[in-house]
């Protein structure tokens, strides 16, 4: 696989507010993706009229309810042969597609790659509640969606998420890859904000 198909997934609801930011960060790439789904859980505010006027991005209405299901819905919509993932109130830094694609180019035995990521509040927020305050201060491994770069033929492997879950289904899924003894690498720099 040489030049793969990249699709990138993206999930939200009512997200007006961080969307621009967060799609400006995948279509400014330094590897540009093959397409971007933008899948909307029913969203009230702007966030169509956002994601619609980027001509590199795919619109489409959840049929379900909640993030695990937004994100089995993206994988079966997408055509890629790589996924990667950003919520809607995060960003990219300019380099991510290009590390993590390469490396999964190279490397044909390597099934997904995470990398480190980097919290931040914005200026209006306080530590929501159950967050862990000294994240802020580090640059921790993010075994999260956001920093995953795999190949779509895992998922037909070990299952997509697991949408009976409200939360934690990233933690789900990682832990089925770990039970499988799925090949995977961490790329050491922080490609998620």
């Amino acid at each position: 696989m040489t030049n793969p198909v990249v699709s990138v997934i993206v999930a939200v609801r009512n997200g007006e507010r961080y969307l621009p930011e967060a799609l400006n960060s995948i279509v400014t790439q330094t590897y540009q993706p093959d397409e971007v789904i933008v899948v909307d859980g029913d969203s009230t505010d702007n966030t169509e009229n956002i994601a619609k006027s980027y001509p590199q991005v795919t619109f489409l209405r959840q049929p379900g309810k909640g993030i695990p299901n937004a994100y089995k819905f993206g994988i079966e919509k997408a055509r890629g042969d790589l996924l990667a993932f950003l919520s809607h109130d995060d960003l990219w830094t300019p380099n991510k597609l290009e590390v993590q694609v390469n490396y999964l180019v190279s490397h044909p035995e390597v099934q997904y790659t995470i990398a480190r990521v980097k919290f931040f509040l914005d200026d209006e927020q306080t530590i929501p509640p159950g967050f862990r305050p000294e994240l802020l201060a580090g640059e921790p491994v993010g075994r999260i969606m956001e920093t995953l770069v795999v190949r779509k033929s895992l998922f037909d492997r070990i299952g997509v998420f697991n949408t009976e879950l409200t939360v934690a289904e990233d933690v789900d899924w990682y832990a089925r890859a770990n039970d499988h003894q799925i090949p995977s690498h961490i790329v050491p720099e922080v490609l998620l904000h």
